[in-house]
């Protein structure tokens, strides 16, 4: 079914997925109606049946009738929109780095996110931060009595439910280091080139923007570490935010052999750490077990099991062998060495 325009969505603006969203409607100039709040509440009004899962953003998009539906994957989204709305691409058109920018946008869909999560909620100083904003967002207006019966009620949640994405006590100097390096990479990276795979972003680099939209620009402690080892990360997230201006050429995609020492370093790092733990949950989802436990740059990670990342590490792998042999050698090559090969099985 033909997307109608403007296409309308659900959103917030704590939420790093919204705005990786909204960055890629606003690049793509794809026109957009955008409804700042709580997607259970705005769909009930609709009178549209909420998502089994529901996530932010979510889209209201036609099904095969025609009727919309509430949908909110951003990853098959992106690729709906690239499939109904010709221009402006954030899909490469080689293959092999096709396949580089699909493998990032997930490790920053699915790992960065518990950068995210663990220092907003982990410090006190964050939580607060957050505890107070969030209710504002969704209504800014909201009563101080009102306020500050909510800010206790979402903060005490949200700590409570660190363990969903394995911060603790324990994993906090692992999350911590794995932040630090991928800032020290993409500072490398940055000074090499604009964007993840060349002078054109990707989905990869949206899927980034929408993680350091909020670990630079909304919460206290990693927008510090942010500014001191990569002021490139910071300028690059002011600078993702809106890329209506830029005119993209197809020759702005890097050649996969000349992605440089910066990429490598950004790889180095997603198969330092998010291997391990795609892997394990596989395993896990796979002897029907409600966690999983690993060793994670050294130290025991446990974590509960999703059945998303399965499916996750399936993608990844389904992508891969969707490659011809030529283009899988030349994946091969700039994995070599990076640990990302424990993705492919």
């Amino acid at each position: 079914m033909t997307l109608s325009l403007p296409i309308k969505l659900i959103g917030s603006p704590p939420s790093p997925y919204t705005r990786k969203m909204i960055s890629i409607l606003r690049y793509r100039r794809i026109p957009y109606s955008l409804t700042w709040g709580d997607p259970g509440t705005e769909l009930t009004k609709m009178g549209i049946a909420k998502p089994k899962i529901g996530f932010l953003p979510t889209f209201l998009l036609p099904d095969e009738a025609g009727a919309l539906q509430a949908v909110c994957d951003s990853t098959p989204i992106i690729r709906r929109l690239e499939s109904e709305i010709e221009g402006r691409s954030v899909i490469p058109t080689d293959p092999a780095l096709a396949f580089i920018d699909y493998l990032l946008e997930d490790f920053a869909d699915e790992w960065c996110t518990k950068y995210m999560f663990h220092y907003r909620w982990h410090f006190d100083e964050d939580a607060d931060n957050a505890g107070t904003l969030l209710p504002l967002n969704q209504m800014v207006d909201m009563g101080t009595d009102q306020l500050n019966h909510f800010k206790p009620f979402i903060t005490d949640r949200q700590v409570g439910r660190l363990h969903v994405v394995g911060s603790n006590d324990v994993t906090a100097p692992v999350i911590d280091a794995s932040y630090r390096r991928l800032l020290s990479a993409m500072e490398l990276h940055l000074e090499q080139q604009p964007y993840l795979l060349g002078k054109r972003p990707g989905a990869a680099d949206f899927a980034l923007y929408g993680q350091f939209s909020q670990l630079v620009g909304f919460d206290p402690t990693p927008r510090a570490i942010a500014h001191t080892l990569s002021p490139r990360t910071v300028a690059w997230t002011g600078l993702m935010e809106d890329q209506t201006g830029l005119e993209p050429q197809d020759s702005d995609w890097v050649a996969i052999e000349d992605s440089g020492s910066g990429l490598k370093a950004i790889l180095a790092e997603v198969g330092r750490v998010y291997p391990t733990a795609l892997v394990a949950n596989a395993v896990a989802l796979q002897g029907g077990e409600k966690t999983w436990e690993a060793q994670i740059d050294g130290c025991r990670w446990t974590q509960q099991t999703f059945t998303y990342q399965g499916k996750c590490l399936q993608w990844i792998n389904e992508q891969y062998r969707g490659l011809n042999e030529q283009d899988r050698v030349r994946v091969d090559g700039l994995l070599a060495g990076t640990g990302c090969e424990a993705l492919i099985l």
